[in-house]
């Protein structure tokens, strides 16, 4: 009972490192566009494709952070990871010109890629009894880290940019202490765990991979829906002459909930404890509902109702995806999985912006609606079917096992 309650003291060196390390990062990427196009005086265009630069960099960098969580263990894997970043962070504090900029911006993305994977796959492993709890903590840490980091660099961006490097340098400096002196002592790996295909046979662990495939097909549509918001529906808000106050305060309203609201959706989960599958599914659809009422605002009340609606429906998906990952993983294989939902999240927050603007420019808002609910479609029966090789071959063997013995 004492640990489904209480946190172990390494997870939660682990959720203040992932807010410091998201805290930092805050500081700089909402306010990249404004900086590529104003101060450097670059089309939009070109800060878009900076911006899918750094995005497909920390795909890269989630792929190879897995593997290395893997072969090396998470701490020594955690700290290359925000050395290469505040290395580049401290040569763009003193760099930020062009095309200066675009190189630090693209190795900062790998760099902070390597270190996502490794923090998930060691809070899996810090607190196993936990389940869902242990990554939805560090879910919640990123949360509010982009509710602080957000807030305090715009405020900072008012006095000046170069305060804006360094004081995102300064924290990625304070995560890399933490992470020195606190994450040594929860390190997870242990040479036993490089047997990759011995627990089950390497037909077994080929299909766990296919079914994490699978889920994170379904994973990436989410992910291409829900970044309409922080693109397409934050211009649609604006030709509907909502201020762009109001419109950020509806990211406000979503890290709030994020934090505040888990005793609620903790009670709300409690049904599908065991059936992982079933609140993924009931989240999409929180999904869809909300791109319903948005699709139907036409004010900023409107708007609000749908983020809040939005926001119960991702607090239902994102945690759960890594928590399948941290079940289907194979022994020594649980950094590689959970490099993979990383860098599934990711390429979705890529490719959702390109094709959500060419949707809108060609065929409107209201066909990108109706694209949306047909994505959102696909990912419920991606999520339903995701495991049922894996369900077949387990009834198989039981039924072989039971005419044996």
């Amino acid at each position: 009972m004492k640990g489904e309650i209480y946190m172990p003291r390494a997870l939660w060196l682990l959720v203040i490192g992932m807010a410091v390390n998201v805290t930092g990062s805050s500081f700089l990427w909402p306010l990249n566009t404004i900086y590529i196009h104003e101060h450097l005086g670059k089309s939009l265009s070109v800060a878009g494709v900076v911006l899918m630069l750094n995005s497909a960099a920390t795909v890269i960098g989630n792929l190879i952070g897995g593997t290395l969580f893997d072969k090396m263990g998470g701490y020594r894997s955690i700290i290359m990871g925000i050395v290469i970043t505040l290395l580049s962070l401290a040569g763009l504090t003193i760099w930020h010109g062009w095309p200066q900029y675009i190189v630090f911006l693209t190795i900062i993305g790998f760099g902070s890629g390597i270190v996502f994977p490794s923090m998930y796959a060691m809070a899996g492993s810090v607190w196993k009894e936990g389940g869902r709890k242990a990554f939805n903590s560090i879910y919640v840490a990123q949360n509010l880290g982009v509710a602080v980091g957000a807030a305090l660099g715009g405020l900072v961006a008012s006095y000046s940019f170069q305060l804006i490097f360094f004081a995102n340098a300064v924290l990625y400096f304070i995560f890399l202490l933490i992470a020195v002196f606190g994450y040594r002592a929860i390190e997870s790996f242990s040479p036993t765990q490089t047997t990759n295909l011995q627990e089950n046979g390497a037909v077994k662990n080929r299909d766990k991979l296919y079914a994490l495939l699978i889920l994170c097909g379904g994973y990436l549509l989410c992910w291409v829906g829900y970044v309409q918001w922080q693109s397409t529906i934050s211009a649609y808000t604006r030709e509907l002459d909502i201020p762009l106050s109001q419109y950020s305060l509806l990211w406000t309203v979503n890290g709030a909930l994020i934090v505040l609201g888990q005793p609620l959706v903790n009670r709300l989960v409690k049904p599908f404890e065991k059936n992982i599958k079933a609140q993924i599914t009931i989240g999409i659809l929180i999904f869809i509902g909300s791109f319903m009422v948005a699709a139907g605002a036409g004010e900023f009340s409107g708007f609000m109702t749908a983020m809040v609606i939005m926001t119960i429906g991702e607090m239902l998906v994102w945690p759960a995806v890594p928590t399948i990952a941290d079940a289907l993983a194979p022994k020594g294989r649980e950094g590689f999985y959970q490099g993979i939902v990383n860098s599934t999240a990711t390429g979705g927050r890529m490719i959702g912006p390109l094709l959500g603007g060419i949707l809108v420019d060609v065929y409107g808002m209201a066909a990108l609606f109706a694209v949306l609910t047909v994505l959102f479609f696909i990912a419920i029966f991606t999520t339903a079917i995701y495991d049922r090789k894996l369900k077949a071959k387990e009834k198989l063997q039981g039924q072989f096992s039971e005419a044996t013995y």
